[in-house]
């Protein structure tokens, strides 16, 4: 899909972070540098731009193509500041799995992402007589772009977003759910990245999407740039609440973990998060769901029936996955940043796109890239 101009009009599109030379961390990223890199994970967007002040939409993202109620996926959570709304935590936080597709979305549009997620749920074969859904449902409040109050999205809208989920490539910047973000003060969105460990490792597979609508002080590669851009958290010392606001961490894996050691891969996620200059501040929701995909943990009828006999990879194998999460994670927040384009929405308000030109200066200034 084309990058978008201030309106959502088709504008040239804009580079990954790789692409400009900034690769965090150590480790390979799969051949497409995203969540769909873990063999059958599928996402979809839908994106609503109306008028002056709409800008909004929602992003979905299927653990497998199968019927996810069926066949569970074992997850944890994470929550690095709670001052968010995310439907199915505490029961992803007991049980340990997701049984239905996760949907990101704007804050007053999360009962109608569950009505979705339900109706889609209900509708699948083999699903006649589930009485009982755990909707899982994140959100980042988009109201400085969107009118939120107006509340366009409908469950049929969203559904799209499920319908149309999909492997491969993966849309990033001004789509979906990232249609009305903000981050650091510029304009936020949706990103993603992978990294692929060796066969000494586990050759094992981590990706990462994320919706960023998050503050503090920007910091690529190590390098201050929201200092330097003059657009930062607390400058001249004056709150301007450009801290506020949420991100939403989606970690996908084929390694064969279970529940808890997926919560601790999704805590590896918030490092990922800080080290692009979050503060974490009062008003923001840092939440992490982190499932795997692999066959040998999934929790199917029969094994729900019966003693199940998993085979999970050991505590002592997870640090490579723990360093995949977090250069994953940096890596998918500074591609939400530099996919995503100027936007002008609710109340004449604007967020600028970051000026990768400038950024690329500065990245060679400290001698981050050549």
């Amino acid at each position: 899909m084309a990058s978008q101009d201030k309106t959502g009009n088709a504008a040239p599109g804009r580079p990954r972070a790789r692409e400009m030379g900034v690769a965090p961390g150590v480790l390979p990223p799969g051949p497409l540098n995203a969540i769909t890199d873990v063999q059958d994970v599928r996402v979809g967007h839908v994106t609503v731009i109306e008028g002056d002040d709409i800008r909004t939409g929602a992003t979905a993202i299927l653990p497998h193509g199968g019927n996810l109620y069926q066949n569970k996926v074992p997850a944890g959570v994470a929550v690095g500041n709670g001052y968010g709304k995310m439907a199915g935590s505490t029961q992803i936080i007991e049980l340990g799995e997701i049984e239905t597709p996760i949907v990101l979305t704007n804050t007053l549009a999360m009962p109608r992402a569950a009505d979705a997620i339900l109706d889609w749920t209900l509708e699948q074969s083999g699903n006649e007589d589930a009485s009982s859904i755990n909707p899982v449902v994140g959100e980042t409040n988009d109201g400085c772009l969107n009118n939120t109050r107006r509340r366009v999205l409908t469950a049929e809208t969203i559904r799209q977003s499920i319908e149309t989920a999909k492997t491969g490539p993966v849309e990033e910047g001004t789509v979906g759910a990232g249609t009305g973000t903000k981050t650091f003060g510029f304009k936020g969105g949706i990103g993603t990245s992978s990294r692929v460990l060796g066969e000494g490792l586990g050759g094992c597979t981590v990706g990462v999407l994320v919706q960023s609508n998050f503050g503090g002080i920007l910091q690529i590669l190590g390098v201050p740039v929201g200092r330097e851009l003059g657009q930062y958290y607390l400058k001249d010392t004056l709150d301007k609440g450009d801290a506020d606001g949420s991100i939403m961490m989606v970690v996908a894996t084929d390694a064969p973990l279970s529940d808890r050691n997926l919560t601790r891969l999704a805590w590896r996620a918030v490092a990922g998060m800080v080290r692009t200059g979050s503060s974490m501040s009062n008003s923001s929701g840092d939440y992490v769901i982190a499932f795997s995909t692999a066959k040998a943990v999934r929790r199917t009828p029969k094994r729900r029936e019966g003693r199940a006999n998993l085979v999970e990879l050991p505590n002592v194998k997870m640090s490579p996955l723990f360093q995949a999460a977090i250069e994953a994670t940096e890596e998918a927040i500074y591609n939400s940043l530099f996919k995503a384009t100027t936007v002008t929405g609710n109340d004449g308000n604007t967020a600028e796109a970051l000026p990768l030109d400038q950024v690329l200066a500065l990245m060679r200034t400290y001698g981050r890239i050549k």
